[in-house]
């Protein structure tokens, strides 16, 4: 399948959803939750109702809604007692907004009816489907929001459940992506199970990478097994959910200068060829390719590569 035809089916799965979504709130109701107002009259009644004062433009910036559309719900609002305006004392082109006495209580009306509606569809679900259900909806929301300034990214050193929760993520991860069958997941439980059993932690350490305080990233390091002067990079990992924010190099990052104040003359990890962006990390962080073999494993025909950066410059 190519690209754009992956792309296509991938919209159209997007569209069923929001067709199946709008039907259970109520969207496509004459009236949204049996009130005389639209989904757009709702919207902007709300960010009324929840802000002493705003002005006609910050609603329409808010909610993509035309300037002249908006114009003429305003009038209309007006024209039914639930919104009174005046000019701003700051700008005079512009008017302040506000709901009167009756506008606030249609809002009250309608945000009673929303939040009703929700409870009962979540009533309907045990309290591990909803905890899955709101997560997922955090997830799609922080997708499809831009990251930026806000973002709180932290690097922090593993603590109890970090362990379990990269195992999983491993294995759950690199058989949605390549189609990896359980001997990774295998691999990857035996190595972190070794560090946690008995890793020194002078010399040895793990960190996770959080956004907005959610797990979405790992890495450790250890002593190499055959070389006592190297430090072994093992498991990095970066959530899809959290790609594009330099967590990756963070992460490997936070290797080097550990390895380099343990002592570790050089540092060594093992990869895949098939990892196109870690190897990308790897390179810029000065990383170079030491040795390649084609091997078979977790199900399929790979190349195995070791790479390898000097510690004892600067």
């Amino acid at each position: 399948m190519s690209v754009s035809e992956s792309l296509t089916q991938q919209a159209e799965a997007v569209r069923s959803f929001n067709r199946f979504y709008t039907r259970q709130i109520g969207v496509l109701d004459e009236g949204l939750l049996a009130s005389p107002f639209t989904l757009t009259q709702a919207r902007v009644l709300f960010e009324l109702g929840t802000r002493k004062t705003v002005t006609a433009s910050e609603i329409g910036e808010l909610l993509g809604l035309d300037a002249g559309y908006l114009s003429r719900m305003v009038q209309g609002f007006m024209a039914q007692g639930l919104v009174a305006r005046k000019p701003s004392k700051e700008d005079g082109r512009q008017w302040m907004l506000s709901l009167t006495a009756e506008g606030r209580k249609a809002f009250r009306t309608l945000d009673r009816a929303s939040h009703t509606l929700t409870a009962s569809r979540l009533a309907g679900l045990s309290e591990p489907a909803r905890h899955r259900l709101l997560t997922c909806m955090r997830d799609v929301r922080q997708l499809l929001t831009p990251a930026d300034e806000n973002t709180r990214i932290v690097i922090r050193t593993h603590r109890i459940g970090d362990i379990g929760w990269a195992i999983e993520r491993h294995g759950q991860l690199y058989a949605d992506e390549f189609g990896w069958n359980g001997e990774f997941e295998a691999l990857v439980a035996t190595l972190f199970a070794q560090f946690a059993s008995k890793h020194d932690s002078a010399r040895e350490r793990m960190w996770v990478a959080e956004v907005d305080g959610e797990r979405v990233g790992c890495v450790f390091v250890v002593r190499n097994a055959e070389d006592r002067t190297a430090a072994q990079l093992r498991c990095l990992l970066v959530d899809p959910k959290a790609r594009g924010l330099g967590i990756g190099k963070r992460l490997v990052d936070e290797c080097v200068a550990f390895a380099q104040s343990a002592g570790y003359a050089r540092m060594l990890l093992w990869t895949n060829d098939i990892l196109v962006s870690a190897r990308r990390i790897y390179q810029a962080a000065g990383f170079t390719l030491v040795s390649e073999e084609a091997h078979h494993s977790f199900g399929h025909d790979l190349v195995g590569q070791v790479w390898a950066r000097d510690l004892t410059s600067a």
